[in-house]
Protein backbone atom coordinates (compact mmCIF):
# COMPACT_ATOMS: atom_id res chain seq x y z
CA UNK A 1 0.00 0.00 0.00
CA UNK A 2 2.76 2.41 0.70
CA UNK A 3 6.17 3.05 -1.07
CA UNK A 4 8.69 2.19 0.72
CA UNK A 5 11.26 4.11 1.99
CA UNK A 6 14.51 3.52 3.54
CA UNK A 7 13.87 6.88 5.90
CA UNK A 8 17.13 7.24 7.64
CA UNK A 9 20.70 5.84 7.61
CA UNK A 10 23.69 6.30 10.14
CA UNK A 11 23.28 6.95 13.49
CA UNK A 12 21.18 9.62 14.62
CA UNK A 13 22.44 11.80 17.86
CA UNK A 14 19.27 11.08 20.24
CA UNK A 15 20.38 7.53 19.97
CA UNK A 16 23.04 8.64 22.73
CA UNK A 17 20.12 9.65 24.82
CA UNK A 18 17.45 6.65 26.65
CA UNK A 19 13.93 7.19 25.57
CA UNK A 20 11.27 5.29 27.36
CA UNK A 21 9.52 2.04 25.86
CA UNK A 22 6.26 2.61 23.97
CA UNK A 23 5.03 -1.75 24.05
CA UNK A 24 3.25 -2.69 21.37
CA UNK A 25 1.26 -6.25 20.83
CA UNK A 26 0.90 -8.55 18.27
CA UNK A 27 -2.06 -8.20 16.41
CA UNK A 28 -3.74 -11.57 16.23
CA UNK A 29 -7.35 -10.91 15.46
CA UNK A 30 -9.93 -8.43 14.01
CA UNK A 31 -10.69 -5.69 15.95
CA UNK A 32 -12.92 -3.09 16.22
CA UNK A 33 -11.90 1.19 16.99
CA UNK A 34 -13.13 4.73 16.46
CA UNK A 35 -9.89 5.54 14.78
CA UNK A 36 -7.12 3.62 13.34
CA UNK A 37 -4.11 5.72 12.91
CA UNK A 38 -1.33 4.02 10.87
CA UNK A 39 2.18 5.23 11.66
CA UNK A 40 3.65 5.62 15.19
CA UNK A 41 6.32 8.68 14.85
CA UNK A 42 5.70 12.13 15.96
CA UNK A 43 2.59 12.61 13.71
CA UNK A 44 1.18 9.58 14.99
CA UNK A 45 1.94 10.16 18.93
CA UNK A 46 0.64 13.86 18.47
CA UNK A 47 -2.73 12.23 16.82
CA UNK A 48 -3.26 9.34 19.33
CA UNK A 49 -2.75 11.63 23.11
CA UNK A 50 -5.14 14.34 21.12
CA UNK A 51 -7.80 12.50 20.00
CA UNK A 52 -7.83 10.00 23.36
CA UNK A 53 -7.56 12.82 25.25
CA UNK A 54 -11.33 13.35 23.03
CA UNK A 55 -12.50 10.50 24.38
CA UNK A 56 -12.03 8.39 21.38
CA UNK A 57 -10.69 4.94 21.11
CA UNK A 58 -7.55 4.48 19.42
CA UNK A 59 -5.75 2.10 17.26
CA UNK A 60 -2.27 2.42 16.30
CA UNK A 61 -0.20 0.33 13.96
CA UNK A 62 3.31 0.59 12.62
CA UNK A 63 4.88 -1.56 10.02
CA UNK A 64 8.47 -1.48 12.20
CA UNK A 65 8.02 0.09 15.03
CA UNK A 66 7.72 2.72 17.33
CA UNK A 67 10.03 5.40 17.04
CA UNK A 68 11.91 3.60 14.17
CA UNK A 69 10.88 5.71 11.13
CA UNK A 70 12.06 8.82 10.94
CA UNK A 71 11.36 10.52 13.62
CA UNK A 72 14.84 9.85 15.30
CA UNK A 73 16.00 11.78 12.26
CA UNK A 74 14.99 15.17 12.80
CA UNK A 75 17.07 17.86 14.19
CA UNK A 76 13.81 18.80 16.53
CA UNK A 77 14.39 22.77 16.30
CA UNK A 78 10.66 23.21 16.87
CA UNK A 79 10.04 26.75 15.04
CA UNK A 80 6.98 28.88 13.73
CA UNK A 81 8.99 30.07 11.12
CA UNK A 82 7.91 28.21 8.01
CA UNK A 83 10.32 27.00 5.36
CA UNK A 84 9.33 29.63 3.28
CA UNK A 85 9.43 33.08 4.16
CA UNK A 86 6.69 35.08 4.85
CA UNK A 87 7.27 37.68 2.24
CA UNK A 88 7.46 35.46 0.07
CA UNK A 89 4.82 33.34 1.05
CA UNK A 90 2.75 36.21 0.51
CA UNK A 91 3.27 36.17 -3.43
CA UNK A 92 2.43 33.01 -3.43
CA UNK A 93 -0.76 32.34 -1.55
CA UNK A 94 -1.92 35.90 -0.99
CA UNK A 95 -1.03 38.01 1.99
CA UNK A 96 -3.98 37.39 4.49
CA UNK A 97 -3.65 33.61 3.78
CA UNK A 98 0.18 33.58 4.32
CA UNK A 99 -0.57 35.56 7.62
CA UNK A 100 -2.75 33.25 8.65
CA UNK A 101 -0.38 30.22 8.10
CA UNK A 102 2.29 31.67 10.15
CA UNK A 103 0.67 32.94 12.95
CA UNK A 104 -0.97 29.54 13.28
CA UNK A 105 2.76 28.06 12.94
CA UNK A 106 3.75 30.30 15.93
CA UNK A 107 0.56 29.12 18.08
CA UNK A 108 1.10 25.89 17.55
CA UNK A 109 4.49 26.11 18.95
CA UNK A 110 3.05 27.43 22.12
CA UNK A 111 0.55 24.71 22.16
CA UNK A 112 2.82 22.26 21.81
CA UNK A 113 5.20 23.66 25.01
CA UNK A 114 1.96 24.10 26.97
CA UNK A 115 0.57 20.41 26.01
CA UNK A 116 4.50 19.17 27.10
CA UNK A 117 4.38 21.16 30.75
CA UNK A 118 0.87 19.99 31.00
CA UNK A 119 1.55 16.19 30.52
CA UNK A 120 4.78 16.28 32.83
CA UNK A 121 6.51 14.84 29.82
CA UNK A 122 10.29 14.98 30.36
CA UNK A 123 11.81 15.57 27.23
CA UNK A 124 14.51 18.26 27.61
CA UNK A 125 12.23 21.03 26.53
CA UNK A 126 14.28 24.38 26.35
CA UNK A 127 12.71 27.83 24.91
CA UNK A 128 15.23 29.15 22.26
CA UNK A 129 15.88 32.39 20.12
CA UNK A 130 15.88 32.04 16.46
CA UNK A 131 18.71 33.47 14.25
CA UNK A 132 17.67 33.75 10.52
CA UNK A 133 21.55 35.03 8.67
CA UNK A 134 21.23 36.70 4.92
CA UNK A 135 23.14 34.65 2.67
CA UNK A 136 22.09 34.07 -0.78
CA UNK A 137 18.79 33.45 -1.11
CA UNK A 138 17.75 36.63 0.93
CA UNK A 139 20.46 39.14 1.60
CA UNK A 140 20.32 41.98 4.14
CA UNK A 141 17.26 43.89 2.19
CA UNK A 142 15.27 41.16 1.80
CA UNK A 143 15.77 40.32 5.28
CA UNK A 144 14.70 43.67 6.52
CA UNK A 145 11.45 43.32 4.29
CA UNK A 146 10.95 40.02 6.01
CA UNK A 147 11.41 41.17 9.52
CA UNK A 148 8.66 44.12 8.11
CA UNK A 149 6.25 41.76 6.88
CA UNK A 150 6.16 39.37 10.06
CA UNK A 151 6.00 43.02 12.44
CA UNK A 152 2.52 43.85 10.64
CA UNK A 153 1.14 40.04 10.85
CA UNK A 154 1.63 40.62 14.66
CA UNK A 155 5.11 38.30 14.78
CA UNK A 156 7.73 40.01 16.67
CA UNK A 157 11.24 40.21 15.03
CA UNK A 158 14.60 42.17 15.22
CA UNK A 159 16.20 43.14 12.36
CA UNK A 160 19.93 43.25 13.19
CA UNK A 161 22.71 44.92 11.08
CA UNK A 162 26.22 43.23 10.83
CA UNK A 163 27.63 45.65 13.52
CA UNK A 164 24.09 44.31 16.20
CA UNK A 165 25.00 40.90 15.02
CA UNK A 166 28.96 40.75 15.85
CA UNK A 167 28.04 42.11 19.17
CA UNK A 168 25.40 39.90 19.84
CA UNK A 169 26.71 36.62 18.84
CA UNK A 170 29.75 36.92 17.71
CA UNK A 171 29.02 36.30 13.84
CA UNK A 172 30.16 37.92 10.86
CA UNK A 173 27.00 38.02 7.98
CA UNK A 174 25.43 41.15 6.43
CA UNK A 175 22.41 40.69 8.27
CA UNK A 176 19.59 38.79 9.95
CA UNK A 177 16.56 38.50 11.62
CA UNK A 178 16.28 37.61 15.60
CA UNK A 179 12.79 35.99 16.80
CA UNK A 180 12.26 34.22 20.29
CA UNK A 181 9.80 31.18 21.63
CA UNK A 182 10.67 28.49 19.53
CA UNK A 183 11.65 24.92 21.54
CA UNK A 184 14.38 22.56 21.40
CA UNK A 185 13.64 19.27 22.44
CA UNK A 186 14.31 15.22 22.20
CA UNK A 187 11.92 14.09 19.71
CA UNK A 188 12.18 10.74 20.90
CA UNK A 189 11.51 11.13 24.47
CA UNK A 190 8.41 13.54 23.48
CA UNK A 191 7.26 11.03 20.65
CA UNK A 192 7.68 8.06 23.57
CA UNK A 193 5.54 10.35 26.20
CA UNK A 194 3.04 11.06 24.14
CA UNK A 195 2.15 7.62 22.76
CA UNK A 196 2.91 6.47 27.07
CA UNK A 197 0.07 9.54 27.63
CA UNK A 198 -2.48 7.99 24.96
CA UNK A 199 -1.87 4.29 26.46
CA UNK A 200 -2.91 5.28 29.99
CA UNK A 201 -6.31 6.00 28.24
CA UNK A 202 -6.70 2.81 26.35
CA UNK A 203 -4.83 3.08 23.25
CA UNK A 204 -3.62 0.26 21.87
CA UNK A 205 -0.72 -0.31 19.97
CA UNK A 206 0.23 -3.15 17.37
CA UNK A 207 3.86 -3.79 16.01
CA UNK A 208 5.22 -4.74 13.48
CA UNK A 209 2.15 -4.27 11.85
CA UNK A 210 1.66 -3.54 7.91
CA UNK A 211 -1.22 -1.97 6.44
CA UNK A 212 -2.02 -3.39 2.93
CA UNK A 213 -5.23 -2.19 1.93
CA UNK A 214 -7.25 0.89 3.21
CA UNK A 215 -10.94 0.50 2.23
CA UNK A 216 -13.32 3.44 3.22
CA UNK A 217 -17.47 2.83 2.87
CA UNK A 218 -20.24 5.63 4.27
CA UNK A 219 -19.84 4.49 7.58
CA UNK A 220 -16.15 3.17 8.24
CA UNK A 221 -13.25 2.15 7.20
CA UNK A 222 -11.47 -1.14 7.05
CA UNK A 223 -7.92 -1.39 7.18
CA UNK A 224 -6.32 -4.61 5.77
CA UNK A 225 -2.84 -6.19 7.18
CA UNK A 226 -0.18 -8.15 5.88
CA UNK A 227 -0.76 -10.95 8.22
CA UNK A 228 -4.23 -11.29 8.04
CA UNK A 229 -6.03 -9.64 10.73
CA UNK A 230 -8.06 -6.43 10.14
CA UNK A 231 -8.99 -3.13 11.65
CA UNK A 232 -12.27 -1.88 11.15
CA UNK A 233 -12.54 1.74 12.55
CA UNK A 234 -15.30 4.82 11.81
CA UNK A 235 -12.40 6.83 11.15
CA UNK A 236 -8.58 6.39 9.61
CA UNK A 237 -5.46 8.50 9.87
CA UNK A 238 -2.85 8.01 7.61
CA UNK A 239 0.56 9.33 9.64
CA UNK A 240 2.81 7.40 7.74
CA UNK A 241 5.12 10.22 7.28
CA UNK A 242 7.29 10.40 3.80
CA UNK A 243 6.03 6.94 3.04
CA UNK A 244 2.81 7.42 0.62
CA UNK A 245 -0.19 5.93 0.30
CA UNK A 246 0.41 5.57 -2.95
CA UNK A 247 -3.25 4.54 -4.17
CA UNK A 248 -5.28 6.97 -1.82
CA UNK A 249 -2.77 10.33 -1.17
CA UNK A 250 -3.15 12.77 -4.54
CA UNK A 251 0.66 12.46 -5.91
CA UNK A 252 0.69 15.70 -6.68
CA UNK A 253 2.22 19.01 -5.38
CA UNK A 254 4.75 17.52 -2.99
CA UNK A 255 7.86 15.46 -3.18
CA UNK A 256 10.78 13.67 -1.37
CA UNK A 257 14.34 14.71 -1.50
CA UNK A 258 17.35 13.52 0.26
CA UNK A 259 19.12 14.68 3.76
CA UNK A 260 22.10 14.92 5.82
CA UNK A 261 23.26 15.57 9.51
CA UNK A 262 26.08 15.99 11.94
CA UNK A 263 26.71 16.03 15.84
CA UNK A 264 29.69 17.15 17.42
CA UNK A 265 30.77 16.02 20.81
CA UNK A 266 29.15 17.42 23.75
CA UNK A 267 30.85 21.23 24.53
CA UNK A 268 29.48 23.07 26.24
CA UNK A 269 31.43 25.91 27.21
CA UNK A 270 32.41 26.54 23.58
CA UNK A 271 28.79 27.21 22.31
CA UNK A 272 27.98 30.80 20.87
CA UNK A 273 25.48 33.46 23.13
CA UNK A 274 22.12 31.90 24.42
CA UNK A 275 22.26 28.44 21.98
CA UNK A 276 19.84 30.26 19.75
CA UNK A 277 18.66 28.23 16.70
CA UNK A 278 20.73 28.62 13.62
CA UNK A 279 19.59 28.97 10.02
CA UNK A 280 20.71 30.38 6.98
CA UNK A 281 18.61 32.17 4.01
CA UNK A 282 21.15 30.10 1.32
CA UNK A 283 20.51 27.27 -1.29
CA UNK A 284 21.33 25.13 -0.06
CA UNK A 285 21.12 26.14 3.50
CA UNK A 286 22.70 25.41 6.70
CA UNK A 287 20.89 24.88 10.03
CA UNK A 288 22.36 24.60 13.67
CA UNK A 289 20.87 23.84 17.46
CA UNK A 290 22.90 23.16 20.60
CA UNK A 291 21.42 19.91 23.04
CA UNK A 292 21.02 19.79 26.68
CA UNK A 293 24.23 18.58 27.11
CA UNK A 294 26.00 20.52 24.56
CA UNK A 295 26.39 18.59 21.47
CA UNK A 296 25.77 20.95 18.44
CA UNK A 297 23.91 19.55 15.43
CA UNK A 298 23.86 20.80 12.36
CA UNK A 299 22.41 20.05 9.29
CA UNK A 300 21.35 20.88 5.18
CA UNK A 301 23.24 20.21 1.81
CA UNK A 302 20.09 18.95 0.57
CA UNK A 303 19.42 17.49 -2.67
CA UNK A 304 16.72 16.71 -4.98
CA UNK A 305 16.98 12.91 -5.31
CA UNK A 306 15.16 9.99 -3.55
CA UNK A 307 17.81 7.48 -4.68
CA UNK A 308 18.45 5.81 -1.13
CA UNK A 309 21.83 4.00 -2.00
CA UNK A 310 22.96 7.46 -4.12
CA UNK A 311 21.64 9.49 -0.38
CA UNK A 312 23.64 6.98 2.03
CA UNK A 313 26.92 6.94 -0.04
CA UNK A 314 27.18 10.51 0.38
CA UNK A 315 27.16 10.26 4.25
CA UNK A 316 30.92 10.65 4.30
CA UNK A 317 31.39 13.50 2.12
CA UNK A 318 28.36 15.41 2.95
CA UNK A 319 29.49 15.36 6.86
CA UNK A 320 32.73 16.90 5.93
CA UNK A 321 31.51 19.51 4.26
CA UNK A 322 28.38 20.64 6.89
CA UNK A 323 31.39 19.95 9.46
CA UNK A 324 33.29 22.69 7.33
CA UNK A 325 30.66 24.98 6.86
CA UNK A 326 30.14 24.75 10.87
CA UNK A 327 34.07 25.48 11.34
CA UNK A 328 33.65 28.69 9.69
CA UNK A 329 30.02 30.25 10.92
CA UNK A 330 31.48 29.21 14.48
CA UNK A 331 35.72 28.58 14.14
CA UNK A 332 35.60 28.28 18.20
CA UNK A 333 33.81 24.47 18.36
CA UNK A 334 35.42 21.16 17.94
CA UNK A 335 33.04 20.44 14.36
CA UNK A 336 34.22 17.12 14.30
CA UNK A 337 31.19 14.63 14.12
CA UNK A 338 30.38 11.95 16.68
CA UNK A 339 27.41 11.20 14.70
CA UNK A 340 26.23 11.51 11.45
CA UNK A 341 23.36 10.03 9.44
CA UNK A 342 21.27 10.71 6.29
CA UNK A 343 16.99 10.49 5.76
CA UNK A 344 14.39 11.18 3.35
CA UNK A 345 12.77 14.33 3.90
CA UNK A 346 9.34 15.74 1.92
CA UNK A 347 8.87 19.21 0.40
CA UNK A 348 6.12 21.13 -1.23
CA UNK A 349 6.45 24.16 -3.27
CA UNK A 350 5.20 26.51 -0.81
CA UNK A 351 6.68 24.99 2.50
CA UNK A 352 2.88 24.28 4.35
CA UNK A 353 2.03 20.68 4.90
CA UNK A 354 -0.69 18.36 3.33
CA UNK A 355 -3.59 18.01 6.44
CA UNK A 356 -6.95 17.26 6.41
CA UNK A 357 -9.77 14.64 4.71
CA UNK A 358 -8.61 12.93 1.35
CA UNK A 359 -10.43 14.06 -1.52
CA UNK A 360 -13.48 11.26 -2.32
CA UNK A 361 -12.88 9.55 1.40
CA UNK A 362 -13.97 11.56 3.90
CA UNK A 363 -13.04 8.87 6.55
CA UNK A 364 -9.83 9.11 5.78
CA UNK A 365 -7.50 11.52 6.81
CA UNK A 366 -3.61 12.32 6.04
CA UNK A 367 -0.80 13.97 8.22
CA UNK A 368 1.65 14.84 5.80
CA UNK A 369 4.23 17.49 7.69
CA UNK A 370 6.33 18.15 5.25
CA UNK A 371 9.06 20.92 5.20
CA UNK A 372 11.43 21.91 8.04
CA UNK A 373 8.75 22.44 10.28
CA UNK A 374 7.79 18.52 10.72
CA UNK A 375 7.02 18.69 14.35
CA UNK A 376 4.88 22.04 14.52
CA UNK A 377 2.64 20.64 11.62
CA UNK A 378 2.05 17.63 12.97
CA UNK A 379 0.80 19.61 16.08
CA UNK A 380 -1.04 21.39 13.61
CA UNK A 381 -2.51 18.38 12.56
CA UNK A 382 -3.43 17.12 15.49
CA UNK A 383 -5.73 19.94 16.20
CA UNK A 384 -7.53 20.06 12.96
CA UNK A 385 -7.90 16.34 12.02
CA UNK A 386 -9.01 15.69 15.88
CA UNK A 387 -11.54 18.41 15.45
CA UNK A 388 -13.04 17.00 12.06
CA UNK A 389 -13.49 13.96 13.55
CA UNK A 390 -15.06 15.25 16.81
CA UNK A 391 -17.48 16.81 14.45
CA UNK A 392 -16.35 20.19 14.39
CA UNK A 393 -14.26 22.76 11.81
CA UNK A 394 -10.95 23.94 12.32
CA UNK A 395 -11.00 27.69 11.23
CA UNK A 396 -7.06 26.81 9.16
CA UNK A 397 -8.19 23.80 7.66
CA UNK A 398 -8.33 25.57 4.67
CA UNK A 399 -4.39 26.13 4.49
CA UNK A 400 -3.98 22.88 4.76
CA UNK A 401 -6.47 20.88 2.84
CA UNK A 402 -5.88 18.74 -0.08
CA UNK A 403 -8.06 21.27 -2.39
CA UNK A 404 -6.52 24.15 -1.43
Amino acid sequence: MTRKLDLRTGRPVWYAYRAPSVPAGKLTRDIKTDVAIIGMGISGAMMAEALTEAGHSVVCIDRRGPLLGSTSATTALVQFEIDQPLSLLSRQIGKQKAERAWRRSRLAVMNIKARIDELGIRCNTQTKQSLYLAGDALDAAALRAEAEARRLAGIHATYLAPSALREKFGMERDGAILSHDNLALDPRKLTAGLFRKARERKARFYAPVEATAVKSSRNEVVVATADGPTITASHVVLATGYELVADLVPASGHKIISTWAIATRPQKQKLWPDEAFIWEASDPYLYMRATADGRVICGGEDEDFIDEARRDALIAGKSDRISQKLKRLLPQLDTTPEFAWAGSFGTTATGLPFIGKLPRHPRIHAVMGYGGNGITYSRIAAEIVSAAISGGIDCDADLFGFRR
